[in-house]
């Protein structure tokens, strides 16, 4: 407790909080053509400082020896949202790396010869999706990689990050994504995943990563995502887990991943791919809708109707914003906006727009964004590839939260700033490019 009686949490939220409006006001008077200025996704330099860490990275990252599948993959993620492709030798040199960094026996390591690890595997297997072609996608070895997910299937249905390491809900995730995008997701491999997910729904409504601990934006994410995939959505209280989501953006007008914490970048991603995920899902049944072509397949192999009905999920997305010709009308962020006649419902009663992507697009923008390149946490932060990855990420899912279906462009009013800050989209189930991910489901419906 402080002298005068506020809490330590207390005054590091007042802090973050005058940082972030400052800029704010900033933001605010200055004319026109500074603003849009401001809010000018910084490509180039975003560019210069990946393709920089992909070459070469500093003594400092020593630290990650064992995670540098993740490092490829932040990378590698960020510079495809950006619509720019490595050059010939960096793709080539990525490629032989992760292919070395896979198991004899399955899976990937964070690193050439050390364990396999789900994380990791994660980490490899969206890098190559994201690398694509006949190279990079050949050189997984699904079998061997398959054998590995079901040694880490524990008895209980979840699944062991490692051999004989932690069961939690990222691991689940982790491992029926790398499944399903590799189209071997099996009964076998599916079987008591959801019931374990279930026990971690806290009375919050969000999920913890294992039961009895407290809600987190990541195993949010991780667990939804999760039953999404195989099927078994409806069991979540999904009233619960909105009504905790839709929280956790606050007055920065970014997200924070636990409730009572500072808001952060990367969470753009986390807590706003959970609302991408739920405006997408038919919230009193739990039935996936389509979510981007008519006749595409979900993970377990069932057809959506070519004549599906979509308006349903379209329209929870559309929302006013507190901008009007470039120029921010509110300092603060008003998540709850009522303006808006586009509703969704759950039973009887009606939603509003899930989240404000257009303040989201604000924090990211002004707040998270170096003008030198990369993306931080929140302003007095440092930037890093983490950050710069999920951010970017959480970007192109606000973009696009108001298509009808992502081969729809984006419409200028839902791209704050230019429009040339367009991004590619994402597929919010497991963060990939869209093109890339509509490749490797072709490549692998073939074998």
């Amino acid at each position: 407790m402080e002298s005068g009686g506020e809490t330590v949490t207390q005054v590091e939220q007042w802090s973050v909080e005058d940082r972030v409006f400052r800029i704010y006001n900033l933001f605010a008077n200055i004319p026109p053509v500074a603003q849009t200025t401001m809010l000018e996704l910084q490509r180039d330099e975003h560019i210069i400082y990946l393709n920089e860490g992909l070459k070469q990275l500093g003594p400092s990252f020593v630290a990650l020896d064992s995670s540098r599948p993740w490092l490829c993959y932040w990378i590698i993620h960020s510079m495809a949202l950006l619509g720019e492709s490595l050059d010939y030798q960096l793709e080539n040199n990525a490629i032989d790396f992760l292919n070395r960094c896979q198991d004899p026996n399955g899976g990937f390591g964070g690193g050439p010869g050390q364990m396999p690890h789900l994380a990791t595997t994660y980490a490899a297997v969206n890098s190559i999706v994201t690398l694509g072609g006949q190279k990079a996608l050949s050189s997984i070895n699904r079998d061997k990689l398959y054998n590995f997910l079901l040694r880490m299937k524990d008895p209980s249905g979840a699944f062991r990050m490692h051999d004989a390491g932690e069961i939690d809900v990222r691991a689940c995730y982790t491992a029926i994504s790398v499944a399903s995008i590799l189209n071997i997701l099996d009964d076998e491999l599916v079987r008591g995943v959801g019931n374990f997910i279930l026990s971690c729904q806290t009375y919050e409504g969000g999920i913890a990563g294992e039961p009895g601990s407290e809600a987190h934006g990541g195993y949010t994410f991780c667990g939804l995502a999760t039953m999404i995939l195989i099927n078994e959505v409806n069991h979540l209280d999904l009233a619960g887990l909105i009504d905790w989501v839709v929280f956790r953006q606050g007055v920065e007008c970014g997200f924070q991943g636990r409730a009572n914490k500072l808001v952060d970048g990367c969470y753009s991603f986390w807590q706003g791919g959970v609302l991408a995920l739920l405006q997408r899902i038919d919230l009193v049944t739990g039935d996936r809708l389509s979510l981007f072509d008519s006749g595409e397949e979900d993970s377990t192999g069932n057809s959506t109707s070519e004549g599906e009905d979509t308006d349903g999920i379209s329209s929870a997305a559309e929302e006013t914003c507190h901008f009007k010709n470039g120029e921010q009308q509110d300092t603060s962020c008003s998540v709850n906006d009522t303006s808006s006649s586009h509703t969704r419902s759950l039973g009887n009663v009606e939603l509003e727009p899930l989240f404000h992507s257009l303040a989201l697009q604000q924090y990211i923008l002004l707040c998270s964004q170096l003008e030198n390149g990369g993306f931080r946490d929140k302003p007095g932060k440092p930037r890093d590839f983490y950050h710069t990855c999920y951010c970017l990420s959480g970007l192109s899912v606000c973009q696009h939260s108001c298509s009808k279906d992502y081969d729809s462009p984006s419409l200028p009013g839902q791209v704050l700033g230019p429009y040339s800050n367009l991004l590619e989209p994402v597929h919010p189930l497991y963060n990939v490019v869209l093109k890339q991910y509509r490749e490797v489901r072709e490549f692998f419906s073939r074998s």
